[in-house]
């Protein structure tokens, strides 16, 4: 057992929430936990900031679990010095709040309340626009679709809108590192890192929320519902986002966790809504960055001056447009603003995908022996005759281990170099050649992958690399897929032992300018660890194992079996 009791709680919104740059210095009204009343009776606690000088004004507001601020946030005067008043409310069962604390389980609900509450009091105009990232980006999506028609706008920083496959779980693959590294800490256990990553090998994994001396409950409900069932919508949007009616600005990053459904959820609304200025009023901004945004390095790459972004100038022009009707020009701004990485520019588009996107091919070639970068694994155009499979064991004793990507707790985040991990027997490894002239990929990323295995379920894992003149080797985007799940995720269907399958591996998205020099590498295993559980090729139901065993897996790139990276190239 642990015994840590948690002295630091992730802040994972902390350098995404309001800060302005330049703001005059000014006094206001403060007025701490302030009850705001839910359906149910339950009180939550709100700070309230508001500029001396009688009302009434916009509100911005925001939700977290994570400690509201207080009187010394230097957003509070800043804010209510521009004739703002700031509403921060600790979720349900968190700081000051009554309740009991259950992730994602009461955000949508308790937000619209709170939007009716600030709606009733004498400081409000009328207007509510909310603000924060990560979490708070999650609270601001769980109560835009039917909100009060006092919500104006909204500024969600690396949000999600999705518990389930947002967050969870990906391609079938439990995200271990995330949910228990954060739900750990949001759960009263401060684990040092050490003991993080020894958790994260607790067998089974139904029970991995008992093994502290503090119980998490909500961490074992987490592995029980491994399906997109009534838990899980209740922690979602799906299938209401014609009901958003207000203009959000989405921002998010290449490599954070919430790369893809950054853009999803915007997507999502501009699809779905029958509203013509809606649709019009979805905006997305990604740079390259991880889980904090706005700088010019991430990993191991610096992406140069031009990634840099002033987040909270963003969200300030955003709000002193639709809050308070200033020409400040976002009504020019494009759809999409999209940072090429590589090439280390910003670029305006108004669709995603790009309609001028050519979905390209690169076909897995070799003569059987793509083990390791010291194999014989190559990537072509030309697809593939007769060629021997090649073949690796994975051992979930040994699984590969996860050396950057779309991380935030438990691993490294954003672009490393991958040529380690690249060294094992237990990666194939396919490179292309040499490039002639630029490759620019920007989209979403498929791998189509034909392959058999001797485990009645098993995973499969694939990663996009781009590999720089000297050598080094540097990730861009990857995704995983459990075998039962292959013809979608509520179709869970086991192996045949032997029987060659198709897999469709989602790799979210990128966009990065192969430069001439470069080459296109792609990896595929079958683990990606701590990031994702480890299959222990069993076939038993999810979380019950507690042991591990090897499987052997084939890999075939041949005329009847084309397995290849479909890339989205964008005309230059």
């Amino acid at each position: 057992m642990y015994r840590y009791r948690t002295t630091i709680i992730f802040r994972l919104a902390v350098a995404v929430c309001l800060s302005v740059t330049h703001a005059a210095c000014a006094t206001f009204v403060f007025e701490e936990d302030a009850p705001v009343p839910m359906r149910d009776g339950t009180q939550l606690m709100a700070n309230v900031a508001r500029p001396e000088a009688e009302g009434p004004y916009p509100v911005i507001l925001m939700r977290t679990p994570y400690g509201k601020p207080g009187k010394d946030n230097g957003d509070m005067e800043r804010y209510t010095a521009s004739g703002y008043v700031m509403v921060a409310q600790d979720c349900r069962g968190t700081g000051t709040s009554e309740g009991v604390w259950d992730p994602f389980a009461y955000d949508v609900q308790d937000g619209l309340d709170t939007q009716e509450w600030v709606g009733t009091q004498p400081w409000c105009n009328g207007t509510i626009g909310t603000a924060g990232g990560s979490y708070l980006g999650w609270t601001q999506w769980a109560s835009a679709p039917g909100a009060s028609p006092l919500l104006k706008c909204a500024v969600p920083v690396v949000p999600f809108g999705e518990a389930f496959p947002g967050l969870a779980y990906y391609g079938g693959a439990f995200q271990l590192a995330l949910l228990m590294g954060w739900g750990t800490a949001v759960g009263g256990v401060n684990l040092q890192p050490n003991q993080l990553q020894e958790s994260f090998l607790h067998l089974p994994l139904q029970t991995y929320g008992d093994q502290f001396e503090k119980p998490i409950p909500f961490l074992n409900d987490w592995i029980a519902h491994n399906t997109n069932d009534a838990y899980w919508k209740q922690r979602g949007i799906d299938g209401r986002y014609d009901e958003v009616r207000i203009p959000i600005l989405n921002i998010g990053g290449w490599y954070d966790i919430f790369s893809k459904p950054v853009i999803d959820l915007v997507d999502n609304v501009r699809e779905q809504s029958e509203d013509r200025l809606i649709r019009r009023n979805q905006y997305v901004i990604v740079g390259p960055w991880a889980h904090g945004v706005g700088g010019q390095n991430c990993g191991d790459l610096d992406f140069g001056p031009e990634a840099k972004r002033d987040i909270g100038d963003l969200q300030f022009q955003w709000f002193e447009y639709w809050l308070q009707g200033k020409e400040t020009g976002v009504e020019d701004w494009p759809a999409y603003q999209l940072f090429i990485m590589g090439e280390n520019r910003w670029r305006g588009e108004n669709e995603w995908p790009l309609k001028r996107t050519q979905y390209t091919p690169m076909y897995l070639r070799g003569g059987g022996k793509a083990n390791s970068s010291q194999g014989d694994g190559t990537l072509s155009l030309e697809p593939p005759g007769e060629e021997p499979a090649d073949v690796f064991t994975y051992d979930p004793e040994n699984p590969v281990p996860t050396v950057g990507g779309n991380n935030l707790v438990g691993a490294k985040a954003g672009p490393y170099d991958q040529s380690e991990v690249e060294l094992r027997d237990d990666v194939l490894v396919y490179t292309g050649e040499v490039l002639a002239e630029d490759l620019e990929v920007t989209g979403p990323v498929t791998m189509v992958l034909y392959a058999a295995s001797t485990a009645p379920d098993t995973d499969f894992t694939a990663k996009l690399v781009d590999v720089h003149p000297d050598g080094r080797a540097f990730n861009l985007c990857d995704g995983i897929l459990r075998a039962r799940y292959r013809k979608g995720p509520e179709a869970a269907e086991p192996l045949t032992p032997g029987t060659v399958e198709k897999y469709e591996i989602d790799l979210w998205v990128t966009s990065n300018l192969f430069k001439a020099g470069h080459r296109v590498r792609v990896e595929i295993s079958s683990s990606n660890f701590p990031r994702f559980d480890r299959n222990p090729n069993s076939g038993l139901p999810f979380g019950t194992d507690t042991e591990l065993h090897p499987a052997t897996q084939t890999v075939y790139h041949t005329a009847q079996y084309p397995s290849h990276m479909l890339l989205p190239v964008i005309p230059r």
